[in-house]
C-alpha cells in the first residue's frame, strides 16, 4: 500500500476524530447544564410532538435520540413523533457529517427535517392512529445532571480544582492543547487536492502560475473570506476547542470522571478512530486502484439497497462508508440522503429492549421513505 495514502489518511481519522470528540463534549456540557430541561417541554398536539421529535433527531449523538425514546416509552409523544426523530437522527455519524462535509451538512439536515415531518404526520394520520400502550421503563431516563455537576468558567472557585488536578482530566486537557495546536498550525490539513472522480493529485507550479495570472492568488482561486473551506471551518472548531478546555478545566471532578472520561473518551475515541480510518482506509484503495465509480453508476439501484439495508444496522461506524464515499465525490448527494434517513446510530437500542414492535414499526416506515426517496431521485435524475 503506497505510505502517501496510510499517512494521508491517519491524519485525516485524526482531524475528525479530533472535531467529532470535541463536539461530543460540548455537546454534553450543554445537556448536563441544561440538567435535561431541554427535553421535556413539550405537551400538546402530534403537530409539536413531531417537531419536537425532529429537533431532537437533529441533535448531534445520542442525546436527542436517547429523549425522544424516553418521552415516547412515557406517552408524551407518539409512533409519528418517533419516526421523526429515527429520520432525522443519524446518531455519533451527525459529528462526522458536520466535520467532513461543512458544506453540505446543514443542506442535508433540512432535507431530513422536511421529510422527517412529513413522514410523521402520515404516519399519525393515516398509518398508525391508534395510541400505543404505555410502556413507562423504570430504568431508562434521560441523563440528567446536578447543580454539583455544573462546569463554570465565570467563578473564580472553579480554578481551584486545577491545583490537584486528576489524572484523567490532564490526559483530557492534554490531548485537546494538542489538538488545539495541531489543528492552528494546519498540520492536519490536506497536502493534496482532488481531481477528477475524487483522485488526487499535487498542485503543481503550472497551476500555481495559472491561478496567479487568472486571480492574483497562487491559491486555488479567488481572494475571498469562504467560511466554508477546510482552513477556517478548523480555525473554528480551535475556537470551539479552547472553549473546551476551559470548561475541562473549570469543571468539578464528578463531570471530568463520569460524563466527559467514561462517556465521552472511554466510549467514543477508539471506536470513532477505528471506523473513521476503516472507511478512509477502503474509500481511498477504492478510488486509486479499483474502478468503483464505474461500478456504482451502473449498479446504483443496488447501492441505493444497500444504503437502505446498512441503515439498519442499530450501530454507529458501518455507515461512515457512505458518508466518505460522498465526500470524496464519488455517490451522488441522495444516496447519503437515503443512508441517514434510515440510520439512527445507536440512539433507538433502548426501545429496542422496551417495545420491539414500536422499534419494527419505525424502522419499517424509515425504510420505505428511504426507499421511495431514493428510487424517486434515482429515476428522476
Amino acid at each position: 500500500m503506497n505510505i502517501e495514502i496510510f499517512i494521508e489518511v491517519l491524519r485525516n481519522s485524526i482531524l475528525i476524530t479530533g472535531l467529532v470528540l470535541i463536539m461530543m463534549l460540548m455537546i454534553e456540557y450543554f445537556n448536563i447544564h441544561s440538567q435535561g430541561r431541554w427535553f421535556y417541554k413539550l405537551q400538546g398536539s402530534k403537530l409539536r410532538q413531531i417537531f419536537l421529535g425532529s429537533f431532537l433527531g437533529l441533535i448531534p449523538g445520542c442525546i436527542g435520540g436517547f429523549a425522544a425514546v424516553s418521552l415516547y416509552t412515557h406517552r408524551l409523544i407518539g409512533l409519528g413523533a418517533l419516526t421523526a426523530m429515527m429520520i432525522c437522527s443519524s446518531g455519533d455519524e451527525a459529528f462526522v457529517i458536520l466535520a467532513m462535509i461543512p458544506g453540505k451538512a446543514l443542506l442535508l439536515f433540512g432535507i431530513l427535517f422536511v421529510i422527517a415531518v412529513i413522514a410523521g404526520l402520515i404516519t399519525d394520520t393515516f398509518i398508525f392512529k391508534k395510541p400505543q400502550s404505555s410502556l413507562c421503563p423504570d430504568n431508562y431516563t434521560v441523563h440528567t445532571g446536578h447543580d454539583r455537576e455544573i462546569p463554570s468558567i465565570f467563578k473564580a472557585s472553579s480554578y481551584r480544582v486545577m491545583k490537584h488536578p486528576s489524572k484523567k482530566r490532564i490526559a483530557i486537557l492534554a490531548g485537546i492543547a494538542v489538538f488545539i495546536a495541531a489543528v492552528a498550525g494546519g498540520f492536519l490539513e490536506h497536502e493534496h487536492v482532488h481531481g477528477e472522480e475524487g483522485h488526487l493529485h499535487e498542485y503543481t507550479y503550472e497551476e500555481a502560475v495559472t491561478d496567479v495570472a487568472e486571480y492574483g492568488s497562487t491559491e486555488a482561486g479567488p481572494i475571498h473570506f469562504d467560511f466554508l473551506n477546510e482552513r477556517w471551518i478548523n480555525l473554528i472548531f480551535a475556537g470551539l476547542s479552547i472553549i473546551t478546555l476551559l470548561f475541562t478545566a473549570t469543571a468539578d471532578e464528578h463531570f471530568v470522571k463520569e460524563h466527559l472520561w467514561n462517556h465521552v473518551i472511554r466510549k467514543h475515541l477508539l471506536s470513532i478512530f477505528l471506523w473513521t480510518f476503516g472507511a478512509l482506509l477502503v474509500c481511498q484503495i477504492g478510488i486509486r486502484y479499483l474502478d468503483v465509480q464505474h461500478w456504482i453508476n451502473h449498479n446504483m439501484l443496488t447501492v441505493i439497497l444497500l444504503a437502505v439495508a446498512i441503515g439498519i444496522i442499530p450501530e454507529s461506524g458501518p455507515h461512515l462508508i457512505f458518508i466518505t464515499l460522498y465526500a470524496q465525490g464519488v455517490l451522488p448527494f441522495y444516496v447519503l440522503i437515503v443512508n441517514s434517513i434510515v440510520q439512527d446510530g445507536h440512539t433507538t437500542l433502548p426501545l429496542l429492549a422496551e417495545s420491539k414492535a414500536s422499534f419494527l414499526k419505525a424502522k419499517l416506515i424509515n425504510m420505505a421513505v428511504g426507499l421511495i426517496v431514493g428510487i424517486g431521485c434515482w429515476l428522476f435524475t
